[in-house]
């Protein structure tokens, strides 16, 4: 029986000595078995059960002497190791601009990922060839397959696709807005107390094996077989670093807002289910981006106070301050997409979907799209990688920072402030009604310090 992202594939294989390389582990001895494992049948359970056995080896092996980062996976070695963050302006205490702010973060979550839904896999050639055909090049608006019959069938559209914005009636369901109401869900029933346990037995008990990927199936597979969290993300897991954690950040901010290292230690919880050090960090670093945007107006800022809750010497860390070090220095947004294009391939699964890579797009959006909530959501999604993820990340972000009252209603309308989800007990649910629910979890005495 083959279950993708459970059952391995040589690819499988190549994506577990990249990211082992990546980790700085010392691969020397292992990478005759790496070659093996590739050139062989692995439809075979011999094969299968020899992969599984490669994987829990690397795990054992040590860092390479004078790796250059400093990545632990524990939340006391990860505060020992932060950076300093800007100073945020004043926490509101205005019950009815909170509340608006956190209508904002939702529905902005939702355009974004309803603007990267019918893209997601399409590689820059696609997209781009797209949009320069129809005269609408970079991105500006919703996707539509109410094109002249020649684009629609070079471009391999699907007339039928609930992404499409003339198909839309609601924001449909996604793996991105899935776990943004999961994690209302566990505190809604754990209160700020949760742990990651908790986020474990939610996930058993309500959301089915099928609708979660890469790393968080891994991790689903490891809880069946009562491993538990944080082994659960480490154990036959090549996806340890991928975004999966990243785009489970909101809820978190949400519940803690105005309050990055709140929000930061919530993502942690969640994250460590099913991801490792720079996975973990994504989360963490994306709640506490969208928790300081409650407290500011600049982009800028709230991606800088996220970056204070990761460890200063992460890959993570790194590349986030280089792209901004490119906008400091006045690179063109074309400039800066090339060079992300540049280190990191799209066409490689492992390029495409790790956190480091679409986190670098999600701040290329915040920041090339200057305040602009249209803007950000087009400039992250028009950058490709995981465009869903990305365009819901920056529209939490700029929906919270800029409030429901200043977001464009052609971006609301085809929303119609509802969601439907894949989670037991909100399979359609109002944004205005997860607003008020959202305020009503995160209570006066979470805001702000």
């Amino acid at each position: 029986m083959y279950i993708h992202w459970v059952t391995y594939t040589p690819g499988d294989i190549e994506i577990e000595r990249t990211q082992a390389l990546q980790e700085g582990r010392d691969l020397a001895a292992l990478l005759p078995r790496f070659e093996e494992a590739a050139a062989a049948d692995h439809q075979s359970p011999t094969w299968q059960a020899e992969a599984r056995a490669l994987m829990d080896e690397v795990q054992r092996l040590p860092i390479v002497p004078g790796y250059a980062f400093d990545e632990p996976s524990d939340l006391e070695s990860i505060r020992a190791r932060r950076g300093p963050g800007p100073a945020l302006g004043a926490m509101t205490t205005d019950e009815a601009v909170l509340l608006d702010r956190l209508h904002g973060a939702w529905l902005g979550r939702c355009c974004g990922c309803l603007l990267g839904k019918p893209v997601e896999g399409w590689r820059r050639d696609r997209m781009h060839g797209y949009l320069r055909d129809l005269g609408r090049y970079p991105l500006d608006r919703y996707f539509t397959a109410a094109v002249p019959d020649e684009v629609r069938q070079r471009y391999e559209l699907d007339p039928r696709s609930g992404g499409f914005v003339e198909n839309a009636t609601c924001m449909p369901e996604d793996d991105d807005t899935n776990y943004t109401v999961t994690g209302i869900a566990v505190v809604r029933h754990k209160a700020h107390g949760f742990t990651a346990q908790d986020v474990a037995d939610f996930w058993l008990g309500n959301i089915p094996l099928l609708h979660v990927c890469t790393a968080e199936r891994v991790a689903y597979r490891n809880l069946v077989h009562l491993v538990p969290p944080p082994a659960s993300a480490s154990l036959q897991n090549p996806y340890r670093e991928w975004i999966g954690a990243q785009i489970r950040a909101d809820a978190w901010a949400y519940v803690a807002p105005g309050n990055p290292e709140l929000a930061a230690e919530y993502a942690w919880r969640d994250a460590i289910v099913s991801h490792v050090k720079n996975g973990i960090y994504g989360e963490m670093w994306a709640a506490a981006t969208i928790a300081a945007a409650f407290r500011t107006e600049d982009p800028l800022e709230a991606v800088r106070a996220g970056i204070a809750q990761v460890p200063e010497r992460s890959r993570l860390a790194e590349a986030l301050a280089r792209v901004i070090a490119w906008r400091v220095d006045g690179a063109d947004y074309e400039t800066a997409l090339e060079r992300i294009h540049a280190e990191w391939d799209e066409h490689r699964a492992h390029d495409w979907c790790h956190t480091i890579s679409n986190a670098m797009i999600v701040v290329l959006g915040l920041l090339w799209g200057e305040g602009d909530f249209a803007r950000s959501i087009c400039l992250a999604v028009n950058a490709c990688f995981d465009t869903d993820c990305n365009g819901a990340t920056v529209g939490s972000v700029m929906g919270a920072l800029l409030g429901r009252a200043r977001l464009p209603e052609d971006w609301a309308r085809p929303i119609n402030d509802t969601l439907e989800t894949g989670v037991a007990g909100y399979h359609r649910v109002s944004l205005t009604e997860m607003a008020r629910l959202t305020l009503e979890l995160g209570g006066r005495q979470r805001w702000g310090d």
